[in-house]
């Protein structure tokens, strides 16, 4: 390597070669700029798709009660037998209301 293929200091460099510099530094972030644009909008549409998508909410909804109701079976098995009785009385209940309602002449 010689003293003329040695790299110029930034100082040393023209006027055309910062500008160059420049032009290619702003081209590379703004590739960095449009990639970052990209993954966020990616991420706001996954983002809508899990709120807007009602099965899939139903379904989680459904699992995380199923674990609070397991864990409240597990810690007060007595509450929960009191909780599950009542339940049952009360749909009994509307059920026999509505078909005594059905069935009067």
């Amino acid at each position: 390597m010689t003293a003329t293929d040695a790299p110029t200091p930034v100082a040393e460099r023209s006027k055309r070669d910062q500008k160059t510099h420049e032009r290619n530094l702003s081209r590379v972030q703004a590739r960095v700029n449009v990639e970052h644009a990209r993954a966020d909008f990616a991420a706001t549409l996954n983002a809508l798709e899990d709120k807007l998508n009602v099965p899939k909410q139903v379904s989680r909804a459904s699992a995380r009660t199923k674990v609070k109701l397991r864990r409240f079976a597990k810690e007060q098995p007595a509450a929960a037998v009191a909780a599950a009785a009542g339940v049952a009385v009360a749909v009994g209940g509307v059920v026999w209301l509505i078909v005594r309602n059905v069935t009067r002449p």
